[in-house]
């Protein structure tokens, strides 16, 4: 049976999760989980801009606890989620919601704004039913990822040759590649790729690739269940 005929559990019933709507809460904690795992640890403020469906029912539908508690590096299950705002507080992490009335390709999006000292990052993500989200946008930059998959995302210089240098590495580590997505914005300047992985987790280091030159950041989103 290959990898798209396969179906699990959960696409038939869904996620654990903690109530009341995957959308809004399980996939809402993806998105913070992800975020805080692309920024690469715990932000010390986050604004977090919320959007059509996200803007009007966040309260009530526990989108900000969620968010919240991805951000915090909880699970959609996690019996703290409902508490995530008052831990964020005591942990002193200043989070704060912003519901605006622009128009976006999806309902249930939020853009995270994290900072820690001179470092900041901004994170678009979708949460597409079901508990599955769709990273869409890193530091300006759209981007393709799927919150359920180990992913590699790199940010490089688009120059010849970097890519097979990549893929080379990631063969010499014994890391099978499932699909890789390229881009860039113009030819030469900016591009990146996402490398989704076959393996549940990833289990040796990626500083090879790190190494390389026009390389300029190496990030790996794990499995978010």
């Amino acid at each position: 049976m290959s990898k798209q005929d396969y179906t699990s559990v959960f696409d038939i019933i869904g996620p654990v999760m903690t109530g009341p709507s995957s959308s809004h809460t399980a996939g809402a904690a993806r998105i913070g989980k992800i975020a805080r795992e692309v920024f690469g640890k715990t932000p010390e403020s986050v604004n977090v801009y919320l959007y059509e469906s996200f803007a009007k029912t966040y309260r009530g539908h526990g989108t900000d606890v969620a968010i919240a508690g991805g951000i915090l590096g909880m699970d959609a299950d996690d019996d703290r989620l409902h508490e995530s705002l008052l831990i964020a507080q005591a942990e002193g992490v200043d989070i704060k919601f912003i519901p605006l009335a622009e128009a976006v390709s999806h309902p249930n999006t939020a853009k995270l704004v994290m900072r820690s000292g001179h470092q900041k990052m901004t994170v678009i993500g979708a949460s597409i039913g079901g508990g599955s989200v769709k990273i869409v946008n890193i530091n300006d930059i759209d981007v393709d990822i799927n919150g359920g998959i180990p992913t590699i995302l790199i940010f490089h210089q688009d120059l010849p040759g970097l890519i097979a240098r990549v893929a080379t590495i990631l063969s010499d580590l014994e890391i099978n590649i499932s699909t890789m997505k390229v881009d860039r914005d113009t030819k030469g300047n900016n591009a990146y790729m996402v490398i989704e992985l076959d393996q549940e987790e990833l289990h040796t280091s990626l500083d090879a690739i790190r190494e390389i030159p026009y390389i300029k950041s190496v990030i790996y989103i794990g499995r978010n269940l």
